[in-house]
């Protein structure tokens, strides 16, 4: 599978979110994934990549021109597609991507991961987004989406177009289910 990861380019947070992240990465190198992210050489961007590929799996880095222009492309893309602003490295993403993952990250990381939900609650495609909630990173965005159920605001059930795992066994489950038809 190709799962797209949505995550922070910031080195400057907590240690134990790079932990996880590069536990992630040699996973899904060892299972035979495939990630696409955003191509960055900085943060948990870099991070994921480059346990990818030393546990020998393959990545697609989706990197806008200007991140280009000013040399912050990760040295372990092995295919990079290049884009033109934000919004087409999000339909690029989602065009490679069988299913996403998003990792700890700020308002980018929500924007794409909102982006994907909404567009497979309206019928545009069939892939799930995967909060992986390390450390209860993502508690404030189930609790605010919980809050959008109660009030009505959500149609059908959130969590049917957004998962979420607190550990690598519920990311493998989400992900075994995401490939059932």
């Amino acid at each position: 599978m190709n799962i797209g990861v949505f995550c922070s380019a910031n080195n400057q947070i907590d240690a134990a979110y790079f932990q996880l992240t590069e536990e992630l990465g040699r996973w899904v190198a060892k299972s035979g994934h495939q990630i696409v992210f955003g191509g960055v050489n900085q943060g948990l961007m870099e991070c994921l990549a480059k346990a990818v590929k030393e546990a020998g799996g393959k990545t697609v880095g989706v990197v806008p021109t200007i991140v280009e222009e000013t040399g912050r492309t990760s040295q372990f893309n092995d295919r990079v597609l290049t884009c033109n602003n934000l919004s087409e490295r999000k339909q690029l993403m989602l065009d490679e991507s069988d299913l996403f993952i998003a990792l700890p990250g700020g308002i980018g990381t929500l924007d794409e991961v909102f982006t994907v939900a909404a567009s497979r609650t309206i019928g545009y495609h069939r892939k799930r987004v995967i909060l992986y909630n390390m450390l209860g990173f993502w508690d404030s965005t189930i609790s605010m989406l919980d809050d959008l159920q109660q009030r009505g605001m959500v149609r059908g059930r959130w969590r049917d177009n957004i998962g979420v795992a607190t550990c690598l066994d519920d990311i493998r489950r989400l992900t075994d289910e995401c490939r059932q038809p």
